[in-house]
């Protein structure tokens, strides 16, 4: 991010030493420093975040996909069971007779 050299590093401890003086640039360089520490730190959390946010993002997409393939197969299935309604209703209509005592016979009569 920046280009800094030993030659720059080395100027601005020297501009340093001369503005503040031997017994404040110690102090200065240590505020500095902690200052630097916090903002990295800081960055690399806001950084973190962000990346978990954008793969928690890829992580819903193929669950949406999922959950559409699983609501198309409901759908799927209800209509199939509708139709096998239809059907079931329609055989009925053309036996009345039957009532639904399908499988009962005179065999149990004569066992008594």
């Amino acid at each position: 991010m920046f280009d800094v050299g030993f030659a720059e590093l080395l100027l601005l401890s020297l501009v340093g030493l001369l503005v503040l003086g031997p017994e404040r640039l110690p102090r200065v360089a240590r505020t500095l420093g902690g200052i630097a520490r916090k903002a990295r730190a800081s960055w690399f959390s806001l950084r973190n975040s962000i990346e978990a946010e954008l793969r928690a993002e890829e992580l819903k997409e193929p669950l949406k996909h999922f959950e559409n393939e699983i609501k198309s197969t409901v759908d799927d299935f209800k209509s199939t069971v509708d139709d096998v309604r239809s059907e079931v209703n329609s055989l009925k209509d053309l036996n009345p007779a039957a009532g639904g005592k399908a499988g009962e016979t005179d065999e149990a009569d004569d066992r008594k």
